[in-house]
């Protein structure tokens, strides 16, 4: 096959797939819908897709916020590049710290009902586009919160608003309610090899 013959072979097959995708796209008439995403499985990187997703909101200028349900009150990364973003964006770190070091269920089930309840609150507020929930699936996993509370909420939402529920072990309740679930899966994790969690790569 000539250069000529496999660049228009190329070209063939791409105006192929280019009317395909246009047929895609002919049927989706939906626009401005707020979604419910979960990021959940075993593999590291549902946190860090929800920051990701909310850089690319504000780059956009929308307002978003964050609640952190399950992680502790250390400092982290993304706290810290989120304050340069304080206009738009507004992170509340309101867990407790992991459950295996607190190791007191009554006051890790406060600090679910503490982070809910601003959840909520911001869940309200009229100009707020994107609401990152991270870590719910742990708060829910534990029963930390009634389910179907957090699911009246979620579904009770406004039209525009699009909340990301991020941990592993999400419930089956919750990916059925959602529009997109994303599942990580942990194929290789530098954990196993010895290397501690670090700055800039875990928190």
């Amino acid at each position: 096959m000539t250069v000529t013959q496999d660049a228009e072979r190329h070209r063939a097959k791409m105006a192929t797939r280019k009317e395909a995708q246009a047929r895609k796209l002919a049927g989706k008439t939906v626009e401005g819908k707020g979604l419910l995403m979960v990021h959940t499985g075993t593999g590291k990187g549902k946190s860090s897709a929800a920051f990701g997703l909310l850089l690319r909101a504000l780059g956009h200028g929308w307002r978003c916020a964050v609640v952190q349900f399950g992680k502790g009150q250390w400092e982290s990364g993304e706290r810290a590049a989120l304050r340069r973003f304080s206009d738009l964006c507004e992170l509340h770190a309101l867990g407790q710290g992991f459950t295996w070091e607190t190791q007191d269920r009554a006051r890790d089930v406060a600090a679910a009902e503490a982070a809910f309840a601003k959840a909520r609150e911001l869940m309200e507020a009229p100009d707020l586009k994107l609401l990152v929930l991270d870590e719910l699936n742990i708060a829910l996993r534990y029963d930390h919160l009634p389910l179907e509370r957090v699911l009246d909420a979620l579904r009770g939402r406004r039209e525009d608003l699009t909340v990301v529920v991020t941990g592993r072990n999400a419930k089956p309740e919750l990916i059925e309610a959602a529009d997109l679930v994303t599942e990580m899966t942990l194929v290789k994790h530098h954990f196993a090899a010895g290397v501690r969690a670090q700055p800039g790569i875990e928190f």
